[in-house]
């Protein structure tokens, strides 16, 4: 494995190995299998589960790892090219980038949308223009309309949990946020549901809908895998018979990169807040999922996520299982 950038890169065949190789390094552990292997991590948006699973994969596989952060442990960081470095910025991302790559085996990028422009998100500018710079074995971290590690440990929780996958309901749904955030989770989510083969819906207010290239992606792997999708704005309807409800918020695509008016707009739906009502003709059992942080009394009510509903922590700790498959996987080279 070369590149771990997207799990439309990959058959479902594929992932159902890497999500059985993470059930086994969990149950047999092989604490030599990348010994002296090293990670480069470069977090150029801040992380807390991605930075700790990833550093714990790394050791428990018998590797190693070092972080990189503007914020943390460098000066300045210069990303704009054809200017003149005058400014505080003591070096730029085209040196930087390579430097770190070449220090490791393997590297993982994690850098957030611009959220200026949203064909330039879309297109994944910010994360290509950082790829174009190394030739070493890469893993996206978290891209603009991308967290491929993310949807790994969320389809490894739902097969631990024995949701169903083929004719398993699945709704994700837009929550309230006080701030307007990447489309990362709620495109990679999207697409790694229907590729399970599951009936998903996205539910949002009106003004929050999926760009048409992010739903078309997850339509197709639909096709492929006898699932389906789509969007409604009627909770009731989206919720009748569901089997997970995965909750997120992310920025308005009518009004991307207004702040302001992206503001006015979700200040009407502070009421999107997931709470027991919620699941009125869901499926007893309904499962809660969200990929953390979370805002509790904002995007969820406590006795949600601190009830039996709730599998945040289990979806969390699946983080660094599955990392660790995907890490053997592309240093270790067994099967």
């Amino acid at each position: 494995m070369k590149t771990f950038n997207d799990l439309a890169d990959f058959e479902r065949e594929e992932i159902a190995e890497l999500i059985t190789l993470a059930g086994r390094l969990d149950e047999k552990p092989e604490p030599r299998a990348l010994e002296g292997k090293v990670l480069s991590l470069l977090f150029l948006s801040p992380s807390l589960r991605t930075l700790a699973s990833f550093q714990a994969a790394m050791v428990r596989l018998g590797g190693g790892s070092f972080v990189i952060s503007p914020d943390m442990s460098i000066h300045g960081l210069e990303t704009r090219h054809g200017i003149v470095m005058d400014g505080s910025a003591a070096e730029h991302i085209s040196e930087a980038v390579p430097v770190i790559a070449s220090y490791g085996d393997a590297i993982g990028i994690r850098v957030f949308a611009e959220r200026r422009n949203l064909e330039n998100d879309l297109a994944e500018k910010p994360y290509r223009e950082l790829e174009a710079l190394i030739d070493t074995p890469l893993i996206n971290m978290e891209s603009a309309v991308n967290h491929p590690c993310q949807s790994l440990a969320d389809w490894k929780t739902m097969d631990d949990l024995a949701i169903p996958a083929r004719g398993g309901r699945f709704v994700l749904s837009w929550a309230y946020h006080p701030k307007a955030l990447p489309l990362a989770v709620p495109a990679a989510t999207v697409h790694m549901a229907a590729a399970r083969g599951m009936d998903v819906t996205v539910l949002r207010p009106e003004g929050f809908e999926l760009p048409e290239s992010i739903m078309a992606k997850a339509k197709s792997a639909a096709e492929t895998s006898g699932g389906s999708v789509r969007e409604t704005d009627d909770r009731a309807e989206a919720m009748e018979g569901a089997h997970v409800i995965y909750a997120k918020s992310w920025s308005s695509t009518r009004h991307y990169g207004d702040r302001v008016e992206d503001e006015k707009l979700r200040r009407e739906h502070v009421d999107w807040c997931v709470d027991e009502p919620w699941f009125g003709n869901a499926a007893a059992d309904c499962r809660f999922m969200h990929c953390l942080p979370v805002r509790r009394g904002v995007v969820v009510a406590d006795r949600i996520l601190d009830g039996p509903r709730s599998v945040v922590i289990q979806e969390a700790r699946n983080r660094m299982l599955a990392q660790m498959a995907v890490l053997h996987r592309m240093l270790g080279g067994g099967a």
